[in-house]
């Protein structure tokens, strides 16, 4: 089939690792990063409030392929297999008649590197590994393909894992494909805690702008942020030469592409290591889509989650989407239609402790249960608020409001809000514990701003 009478478009997710929002030029980022990712949001579609559901590896990835929450999959915590029964975006799109492809980390299976046919979420073409930070080095890169054999990519990461992808768009040009690259990328080395840029890299980017909210606390931001920022730039340069291959082959169109992230990185600030928290920091990330329906789509300002873009890319191909996902499809917000969509995105955090979030436009409202085993607990009855945040007065989270008695209301509001997306996701009934009060000085808060 020629591309000219090729009704279905091509799908490409472009996913890295651990990535902020605010590394981007249209999220203010002085530094020149992301110049390809900064012009598919404005040609394209670009989430500009887009979140993860669950700010870890393993459970925000499982969020995104079933379109479900962490603890409706089970997958609430690292470590824990993808379900054999579970489907996943490469059974839809197989079942439509897709070409389905995985290359990069998948971070869903039971071993750390080859992943077994069983546990490879029903993707055809297989050249990843579970653990990719454990198979690989930022210069020595080793996947495994379809047979579970290691495979040796010539290059730095990102370039290795990105020329794989190129060769198999140039050789699926007839069938629709659907192809999702993960790469590991800003993520840091687990065995050295280092972000490894590639050579001449890190260099660049020393000594240069700092967002506020790390400029602001202590952690591991000066020893790390510059090779961030060198990962960063080479996984901006990697989506080029995609979106380059695409053009040579007259794909470009043709294909949906969103690039996306997992979570984001707070670099020691908020706990002793880089996300699990309900701050900005671990939470938001940068988020677009480009071709079909999302060319010309412009900003949408509508909160986003990452559990919607299950729903989005099956709702884009023409494929119907499953009632049993929990996300929901953009395409309406696109054409305008806003109704019924949430006010909130409702956060899960696991290994650090059994915590949940929502957030609105204006304020954070964040809580966490104790007395439970961050790594063997999924839910808690009982929870205690921890954090409140002022989002407009505070948009670095550097002063926590619980608590007062000028946000009783806003926190309360924020309460009922929580509760009600527990219920509706399906976890069992919970009581949250009111923190102790405390004088709020001048702050003061209008009725009319409680429920922004």
């Amino acid at each position: 089939m020629s591309n000219l009478t090729k009704k279905k478009p091509n799908v490409i997710v472009f996913f890295t690792d651990q990535q902020r929002w605010d590394t981007t030029g249209v999220h203010g980022n002085p530094l020149g990063l992301t110049p390809n990712f900064d012009r598919m949001a404005l040609n394209g579609t670009h989430l500009y409030n887009m979140f993860t559901p669950q700010p870890v590896c393993g459970p925000a990835r499982a969020c995104l392929q079933t379109g479900m929450y962490a603890t409706t999959i089970g997958c609430y915590r690292n470590g824990i297999p993808l379900p054999k029964n579970a489907k996943t975006l490469a059974h839809y799109f197989k079942e439509a008649g897709y070409d389905t492809a995985y290359i990069g980390k998948w971070h869903l299976a039971s071993g750390r590197l080859a992943v077994k046919p069983e546990e490879r979420g029903g993707y055809d073409y297989w050249l990843g590994a579970n653990a990719l930070e454990t198979s690989s080095q930022p210069y020595n890169t080793i996947v495994y393909d379809n047979n579970c054999n290691p495979v040796k990519l010539p290059g730095y990461r990102v370039d290795a894992l990105t020329d794989a992808a190129i060769r198999y768009i140039d050789t699926h040009q007839e069938n629709p494909f659907f192809l999702f690259i993960s790469y590991l990328e800003p993520h840091f080395q687990n065995h050295e805690d280092s972000y490894p840029a590639p050579e001449g890299y890190e260099e660049q980017y020393r000594s240069r702008w700092i967002p506020p909210d790390l400029a602001a606390l202590n952690g591991s931001t000066h020893q790390h942020i510059a090779g961030y920022y060198g990962m960063v730039k080479r996984l901006d340069e990697a989506l080029g030469r995609i979106m380059d291959a695409l053009i040579s082959l007259d794909m470009l169109e043709d294909t949906i592409i969103l690039f996306t992230s997992d979570h984001g990185c707070h670099f020691k600030t908020r706990n002793d290591e880089y996300k699990r928290s309900c701050h900005e920091s671990s939470i938001r990330i940068p988020t677009a889509l480009y071709g079909s329906v999302f060319t010309g789509g412009g900003r949408v300002q509508e909160l986003v989650s990452l559990v919607d873009m299950a729903p989005t890319l099956l709702d884009a191909a023409g494929i119907p989407v499953p009632q049993e996902m929990q996300g929901r499809s953009i395409l309406p917000l696109i054409r305008g239609d806003r109704s019924g969509w949430p006010e909130e995105v409702f956060i899960q955090i696991s290994e650090s402790q059994v915590g949940r979030a929502v957030r609105t436009h204006r304020w954070k409202y964040g809580v966490t249960a104790p007395g439970k085993n961050p790594k063997n607990d999924m839910y808690s009855e009982v929870y205690e608020e921890q954090y409140l945040y002022d989002l407009k007065a505070d948009p670095y989270e550097l002063k926590n409001l619980i608590g007062m008695k000028s946000h009783r209301e806003v926190a309360r509001v924020m309460r009922e809000r929580l509760l009600r997306r527990m219920k509706e996701i399906g976890e069992p009934d919970a009581v949250i514990i009111p923190a102790p009060e405390v004088e709020s000085g001048q702050r003061f808060v209008p009725e009319k701003e409680v429920y922004l």
